[in-house]
């Protein structure tokens, strides 16, 4: 079976969240035979030659800026990949065609695909991501952007009326689009690098958080755990690590000795820190979609704290210690801290992830579906 699968960004290096449900998707379905043509857009990541391992062909497209994106009549993230180029590639063949996010819908509604197959893989209610991401900025354009981002976001959901079949990557968005699009909304569950649990026995020596730290929610959740957590805590070492740390983050980091900043980290850095740390704390301030990091870090770590919108809806909510602020976050970090891990944790945790995370189970039923 050959499909295209359009995907919003070059998704190698897997390293942030929705590039790893990309890359892990499209290596499980090329290890069970189906045929890759993928369509990528370029704008912030280096070509990467290892996708040829996967897929049958691979096209990159340039993403265009926010002023060449105008006018302003579409939200940027849809009109900015809109590349006629993709366009003519996807007429070379009447293959299905499988969109990875809303991002990449732009010809989601073409009359000349009207007959084609065609499948979303949504990783967000996009418009409600943007709409927290407003509440949170406090620099005037960038919060009119986002404000309008998202209400140009709700208004294009409208296309995935054109759309054979939506998948959705957590149970609360199932429940959201099952609204509107009730007989083809199908629950999968986000793909990932771990093929077990590797969770290690007894304890560590740190705490650990880690995320895409350019972003702002993680931007946001880094200082949190700074200035209302580990500064109370000066006995307990903890490492911050991420890509991309803002300005302030690293200001705010070097001001307290326990705290250690890890700018960047290779991936085998970040496996390290990961499966050697003893809790992995991992607050967020947003209850969108699924956290990819949550589910490394179960698959990878030892004890995993969160607070409530981290885990809402998502099914995994007895597999983590819950905290709801920062006195909490104290309470708990010293409750754990001398707590080893043991294989009863690790016997729970296999249990519950290994059905529901499973990639090798979850491709051969989007397969059944692909081919329903």
């Amino acid at each position: 079976m050959h499909i295209h699968l359009v995907a919003f960004d070059i998704p190698y290096p897997a390293n942030y969240g929705g590039v790893i449900d990309v890359f892990y998707k499209i290596k499980a379905l090329s290890e069970l035979g189906i045929k890759i043509h993928l369509h990528a857009f370029e704008y912030h990541r280096p070509q990467a030659p290892i996708l040829y391992e996967y897929c049958e062909q691979v096209w990159y497209y340039p993403r265009k800026s926010i002023l060449r994106s105008l006018p302003v009549k579409y939200p940027h993230i849809i009109t900015s990949r809109a590349s006629n180029q993709l366009l003519e590639n996807l007429l070379e063949d009447d293959y299905p065609i499988f969109f990875e996010g809303l991002h990449t819908t732009y010809f989601l509604g073409h009359p000349e695909l009207e007959n084609r197959k065609k499948w979303v893989r949504m990783h967000n209610i996009e418009w409600e991501y943007y709409y927290l991401l407003s509440q949170k900025e406090n620099r005037v354009f960038r919060k009119q952007y986002l404000n309008a981002e998202s209400r140009l976001l709700k208004d294009w959901e409208a296309i995935l009326k054109y759309a054979s079949k939506i998948f959705t990557i957590s149970p609360k968005d199932t429940e959201y689009y099952k609204e509107s699009h009730q007989d083809k909304t199908v629950y999968i569950p986000a793909f990932h690098e771990n093929e077990e649990v590797g969770s290690k026995l007894g304890q560590g020596k740190y705490c650990l958080y880690h995320g895409n730290l350019e972003v702002p929610e993680n931007h946001e959740a880094a200082m949190f755990l700074i200035y209302e957590v580990l500064q109370y805590l000066p006995d307990i070492q903890f490492y911050i690590a991420g890509n991309s740390p803002m300005p302030d983050l690293i200001s705010a980091s070097s001001q307290f000795r326990n705290v250690f900043l890890r700018p960047n980290p290779s991936m085998q850095e970040m496996e390290d820190l990961m499966r050697y740390a003893h809790i992995h704390v991992l607050p967020t301030f947003q209850s969108t979609g699924i956290k990819l990091k949550l589910i490394n870090s179960l698959f990878k770590g030892r004890f995993v704290m969160v607070n409530p919108f981290m885990v809402n809806q998502t099914g995994l909510e007895f597999n983590t210690i819950i905290a709801t602020d920062g006195e909490e976050f104290r309470s708990k970090i010293r409750e754990y801290w001398e707590v080893p891990f043991t294989e009863i944790e690790v016997a729970q945790r296999k249990a519950s992830l290994n059905s529901q995370f499973n990639n090798f189970l979850n491709a051969q039923f989007l397969i059944q579906q692909l081919k329903s």
